[in-house]
């Protein structure tokens, strides 16, 4: 892969931070859009293998992939570039929503047009979901896969069925996907040779033991600092970003115990809070700055929403060192395979889950959807030209 400037990835993802409306199920079809389909800045299956990782690791899914592809393209520089381009947009937002104590969704318009980018979301992940089933999903065995996760996701819509089709992704690939063909087999061979001349096992990193020594080290002085004060703050907040798998929506419980049940902030701000988060691009996790704003001002803002992304940054720091070097080993690169199909299942389900179903309110929905999707798909337009065009409709209807 081509090296790239942190610069160059720092206005990759500011433009993404200003459009990806929808969530992280919505932010990975929009990075897979930019970063596969338009820059290639990584191939399909690597781009798979990232997101499967990330669904494992604690954190902030999404968050978590564009640092990822950020450290791909331009090392540590790229991947910080990756986080401030994509997440300062939401979080200045937040900021300005929390010193204006706005509720938008109180305004016809207003709704309308957050209707409207929800719309637009669904457009660009239906896409996404189809370009990377045709192909990571290219034969029938696979094809099956990916419909099993669907449907076991269809059973189990939480955090716990998510980490239950990766597994069976990954063992159903271990038994089923390793093609042992001359051609393949000479190809594993040479990998195994590269990896030989490279010391044989998985090199130590010291940057990536580094991430995840700080990672646990963090964890455990959060559960030891006094309450109260900024460093309380930041204790609840890494807490939260620590323990939480599935990112999104997920984390929403776990800042409730931390800010309402103390009494730092009443359950109407909160869900104010929630709302507006809603109606930013961006990760779902800048609703941290909100929340901080309001305890402790801009300080608090600050102090929340590093420490909210902190541990998930961490640990997928450290992790990925070792799972780029032993996914392309000859029996991890079969569980890969079968990662990436359980993957496109787990999103195919999320988009009809999380988005679907609990955004189409009208038959005029219909028409917004298939003319973002022409746009998309024939008309080869940009995604925030996809968003504009969404919001305005769902302004007017």
């Amino acid at each position: 892969m081509a090296r790239g400037s942190a610069l160059e990835v720092l206005r990759a993802f500011f433009v993404l931070g200003v459009s990806s409306f929808g969530g992280p199920v919505a932010h990975i079809g929009y990075f897979r859009r930019a970063f596969v389909q338009e820059r290639a800045w990584l191939s399909e299956e690597d781009f798979g293998a990232l997101v499967a990782l990330c669904q494992f690791l604690p954190g902030p899914a999404s968050s978590q992939t564009g640092f990822c592809i950020g450290l791909r393209r331009a090392g540590l520089l790229g991947g910080v570039a990756a986080w401030l381009g994509f997440t300062l947009p939401s979080a200045a937002l937040m900021v300005v929503a929390a010193i204006a104590d706005t509720q938008v969704q109180g305004y016809p318009v207003a709704r309308g047009v957050i209707h409207g980018l929800q719309l637009a979301a669904v457009a660009v992940v239906a896409q996404a979901v189809f370009l990377m089933a045709r192909t990571l999903c290219p034969d029938t065995p696979r094809r099956a896969l990916g419909l099993l996760a669907a449907a076991v996701l269809g059973l189990m819509p939480n955090t716990g069925g998510q980490i239950l089709v990766l597994l069976l992704g990954g063992g159903i690939g271990w038994l089923a996907l390793d093609d042992s063909s001359l051609v393949q087999h000479r190809e594993k061979r040479r990998l195994s040779r590269e990896f030989s001349d490279a010391g044989d096992e998985v090199r130590v990193h010291g940057m990536a033991l580094l991430c995840l020594m700080a990672f646990c080290a963090l964890l455990g002085a959060s559960f030891m600092l006094p309450a109260g004060g900024l460093w309380g703050l930041a204790a609840s907040f890494y807490r939260a970003g620590a323990l939480v798998f599935g990112g999104g929506h997920v984390v929403l419980p776990l800042l409730r115990d931390a800010v309402v049940v103390p009494g730092l902030i009443s359950p109407q701000l909160f869900l104010a809070g929630y709302g507006a988060a809603q109606a930013v691009p961006g990760p779902l996790f800048t609703v941290a700055a909100f929340m901080g704003q309001m305890i402790a001002g801009p300080s608090g803002a600050v102090v929340a929403l590093l420490a909210i992304f902190a541990p998930g940054l961490l640990v997928v720091a450290g992790a990925l060192p070792y799972w780029e070097n032993w996914r392309r080993r000859p029996h991890i690169a079969a569980v890969v395979k079968g990662l990436n199909a359980a993957v496109v299942g787990l999103l195919g389900a999320a988009w009809i889950n999380l988005l679907t179903l609990s955004t189409i309110q009208g038959i005029w929905d219909f028409p917004v959807i298939i003319g973002a999707l022409a746009l998309l798909t024939f008309g080869k337009a940009r995604p925030i030209l996809v968003v504009l065009f969404c919001a305005g409709a769902g302004a007017l209807f």
